[in-house]
């Protein structure tokens, strides 16, 4: 069982798995919630279509002031490094101390890739962070005993009432619940 991790969910304003338009995460360490971090960022290309903005809600007029990934991701690395290594007071090499944090996300396919590809838009070194994957593990674990193993069925099916599907910091917290009662 995992008892510290990093429960990771984001949004996309288009179909380029660069265009990150929220982020929200929920920091788990000793096998309790921590600490919560939801931002929005301007997307990268920074343009919405229709499909993307009528999943999530978000348009342009919601990211037009937001800080680009690069400042945010800075933002958050500091912030998991303050609550997984409150001792440490320098980092010479934050984006390494995290790496040491698997991360968790549902499809974790679709995140990591985001991950990776706002790292190649911004020509940032992108550390070798592991997934975990909360839909992989529902498979295993329900089966056909589920009407499908989207993130709010597998949500319900592990006692976790998912509000607000589709606002990153809500499905992060979902996909938390989901590792602490599968992983």
């Amino acid at each position: 069982m995992i008892r510290d991790f990093i429960a990771i969910d984001f949004e996309t304003a288009n179909q380029q798995s660069s265009s990150i338009c929220s982020v929200g995460v929920v920091m788990v360490h000793n096998g309790q919630v921590a600490d919560t971090f939801y931002r929005l960022i301007q997307p990268e290309p920074n343009y919405y279509n229709y499909w993307c903005q009528r999943i999530h809600g978000l348009s342009q007029q919601d990211t037009d002031d937001a800080p680009v990934f690069p400042i945010v991701w800075e933002q958050l690395e500091k912030h998991i490094n303050d609550v997984f290594f409150p001792d440490q007071l320098v980092f010479e090499n934050r984006r390494d101390s995290i790496a040491s944090i698997p991360f968790v996300a549902h499809n974790a396919r679709f995140d990591e890739g985001c991950l990776k590809a706002v790292f190649r838009v911004y020509q940032m070194d992108y550390p070798n962070y592991h997934f975990y994957d909360t839909l992989t593990a529902a498979r295993r674990q329900f089966g056909h005993s589920l009407p499908n193993h989207q993130l709010q069925t597998v949500a319900a099916a592990c006692g976790y009432d998912l509000q607000n599907h589709h606002h990153a910091l809500a499905d992060a917290e979902a996909c938390a619940a989901i590792a602490l009662y599968l992983l």
